[in-house]
């Protein structure tokens, strides 16, 4: 709003340009102002001016009801396909490894977008992808949920060889017992009746 040389509704000149013109009256704070105290930087601190993130994060989800769909054919191409969805919502997947029933990712993920909408758009975008690209599995769907995970620097190459060694832990494990620990060394608090579809 410009500045006007008279009054309006009661504003003097020059306090027009409050935040709020429903506050007519009220004291107001000017849209530009920064609060008390923060307003002079003489004491050498600057503002900072952008924001600083490294969202490193394992996640893990399976297939419905862990039906063991995905074979080694599939993962070939599906895999780098979940990638590309990832650097689409501006997030990297460092690394996207699994077994026939589930799939881990090691991504680093974006400050302006919510974990669940890229998990929601990644699941989503790649069922649609193996409907049309695997017809004969038209039953293929992901769990409904997800664990997410994070990861330090220091425990990057872990994660890594962690989850590049997939076939060789599953030898052993089930994907409920390793879900099931990890939930447990992250100290997530679960209920097991509500965690697998």
């Amino acid at each position: 709003m410009g500045e006007c040389n008279k009054e309006i509704n009661g504003v003097p000149k020059g306090r027009q340009n409050l935040a709020h013109s429903e506050a007519v009256g009220k004291e107001t704070t000017p849209i530009n102002s920064a609060p008390e105290g923060r307003q002079n930087h003489s004491n050498g601190e600057q503002p900072m001016a952008h924001t600083y993130v490294q969202l490193l994060t394992h996640i893990v989800f399976s297939t419905k009801n862990r039906e063991p769909f995905l074979t080694p054919e599939l993962r070939e191409r599906l895999f780098p396909y979940m990638g590309g969805i990832f650097r689409g919502l501006d997030s990297s997947a460092l690394l996207i490894n699994g077994v026939s029933d589930h799939v881990h990712i090691l991504a680093l993920l974006p400050a302006k977008r919510a974990l669940s909408d890229i998990m929601r758009d990644v699941k989503a975008n790649s069922s649609g992808w193996v409907h049309e690209q695997f017809p004969r599995l038209k039953k293929f769907a992901w769990q409904t949920g997800y664990g997410a995970f994070s990861v330090s620097k220091s425990n990057l190459e872990v994660v890594r060889e962690y989850i590049a060694n997939q076939e060789k832990h599953h030898k052993r494990k089930t994907f409920q017992e390793e879900f099931i620990g990890l939930l447990k060394k992250h100290g997530i608090e679960y209920d097991e009746r509500f965690i697998w579809d």
